[in-house]
């Protein structure tokens, strides 16, 4: 590779990043339309080889796809709602138990003082939770305010579906012309990484996705069932979160239990709530995980804290949603530049 060519794809790159970031407020809409694309396309692909022609396939999923999303949107808000009610209400319930047990067991035992009014913190809560008991019209109201956010945000609404469609529509061409545009004696090696790259992408988003809303739907029911009141809202945090190894289970034992505490008082509820999420747990490690990702993605969790800070410190929500789809695809890249570093000359 001569010299121009090297300082020619560095300026690219360059040109490419910075483009991004100057651009991320307004390439979300961009990028969710794109992932529900990618996460589809495989059911447009089944369809056409069922001899469906593409354009009645993408109607199909495309029709099926935002069907499915208003009716979960229809069928969660209502209930998060309640569920955010009533954890206003369980919330001063949980500081007065902290203040009243944790606060003398650690200053007993570890002789820790803590100084804090949390009277205050009560009284807020209460004063606020009329306010919590309505979301979806406090937001309403936010986004009437502003003439300019209403337009930003009818215009994402209206984005989304309509971009997911055309990239549907044209997925096989992009792709094919993204190839043809690529120098001939470097296709063939960048075209097996995107190979590879793909299979890591199709298990974190297909696979990984799988398992946080399996999860999620495991812990909300099982919590439901023995009656906390916030129950659905801890399950939804504990998959969502899961998507970083134990951490989910972790914030979810431990909220779960407190929450169970409080409004049982019993060590029976506490008991239960372990089971369920000993039950999460053996199905994430022996079922969903083996079954739905194996060891394609190959991201330390550390790494996955790392990338999602990074992205949401550079871009944005825009970097949130793109930290790990891009930290996936530099793994497969970086184990291309290891297996080339060994093969060559300076390694042996």
């Amino acid at each position: 590779m001569t010299n121009f060519n090297k300082t020619f794809i560095i300026i690219l790159v360059l040109a490419l990043v910075g483009l991004i970031y100057l651009l991320s407020p307004i390439l979300t809409p961009f990028l969710i339309a794109a992932l529900l694309a990618y996460l589809t396309d495989p059911i447009v692909e089944k369809l056409i080889h069922w001899r469906i022609p593409r354009l009645i396939s993408v109607i199909i999923v495309f029709l099926a796809l935002f069907s499915v999303i208003v009716l979960l949107i229809l069928l969660i808000i209502p209930l998060i709602q309640k569920q955010i009610v009533a954890l206003v209400i369980l919330i001063p319930k949980i500081i007065s138990w902290i203040q009243n047990t944790i606060f003398p067991w650690l200053h007993t035992y570890l002789d820790i003082q803590f100084d804090i009014n949390v009277d205050i913190i009560k009284n807020k809560l209460m004063q606020n939770w009329m306010q919590a008991s309505d979301v979806a019209t406090g937001l309403l109201k936010t986004v009437l305010q502003s003439s300019l956010a209403l337009v930003l945000w009818l215009t994402n609404l209206i984005l989304i579906p309509v971009v997911t469609f055309y990239l549907l529509r044209d997925w096989k061409i992009m792709l094919n012309s993204i190839r043809n545009l690529l120098p001939r004696h470097w296709e063939p090696t960048v075209v097996n990484l995107m190979m590879e790259s793909d299979t890591v992408l199709s298990a974190f988003f297909r696979g990984q996705l799988l398992v946080m809303i399996s999860l999620a739907v495991i812990y909300s029911i099982g919590l439901t069932m023995i009656g906390l009141g916030v129950g659905v809202i801890i399950g939804i945090i504990s998959g969502m979160v899961s998507l970083v190894p134990y951490l989910g289970f972790i914030i979810g034992i431990v909220s779960a239990s407190i929450a169970a505490y409080v409004q049982f008082g019993t060590i029976d509820s506490i008991l239960l709530v372990w089971l369920i999420y000993a039950i999460g747990q053996t199905l994430e490690s022996t079922v969903l995980t083996p079954k739905l990702i194996g060891d394609r993605i190959g991201l330390h969790p550390v790494a996955v804290i790392f990338a999602i800070l990074a992205g949401g410190s550079l871009f944005g929500f825009f970097g949130v949603l793109l930290a790990l789809p891009v930290a996936a695809v530099i793994m497969v890249w970086l184990r291309f530049l290891n297996r080339q570093y060994r093969k060559s000359h300076l390694y042996k």
